[in-house]
């Protein structure tokens, strides 16, 4: 797998965060769980349940060894939020998030996370109008 860095870019490898003076391609040669800058929400960005969820997986992926623990705390907020969200779509990606998350798949997980934003987003403002 080939990843193409910007100068300045960050990168994120096992837990591990990488700059990159200038321009640069890495290849990955094997299996590696890594995470683009473009992709890193920050806390302050977390203003949503959906993006509460993923800022916590967000968190699995980029600390490795403390992902156990992360992961119940992932359990909790998933039941949490599913409980207050109205909307079934939302809510099946929140399923399809969990799955991913139980089989160590925490990227895929993100992905699922990321197709919620907008319709979360929604339902939030709609909560607050009424």
């Amino acid at each position: 797998m080939f990843i193409h860095l910007k100068r300045g870019e960050k990168l994120y490898v096992n837990g591990a965060v990488l700059r990159v003076d200038r321009r640069t391609s890495l290849e990955f040669l094997n299996d590696v769980t890594f995470l683009l800058e473009n992709h890193v929400m920050q806390a302050d960005e977390a203003t949503t349940p959906v993006r509460q969820l993923y800022f916590v997986v967000q968190s699995m992926l980029m600390d490795p060894a403390n992902a156990g623990m992360t992961a119940e705390l992932y359990k909790h907020l998933s039941f949490r939020t599913r409980q207050a969200i109205n909307d079934e779509s939302v809510r099946q990606q929140i399923d399809l998030a969990d799955q991913k998350v139980a089989e160590g798949r925490y990227f895929d997980a993100l992905k699922q996370l990321r197709l919620s934003f907008a319709a979360d987003r929604k339902s939030e403002a709609s909560e607050e109008a009424a």
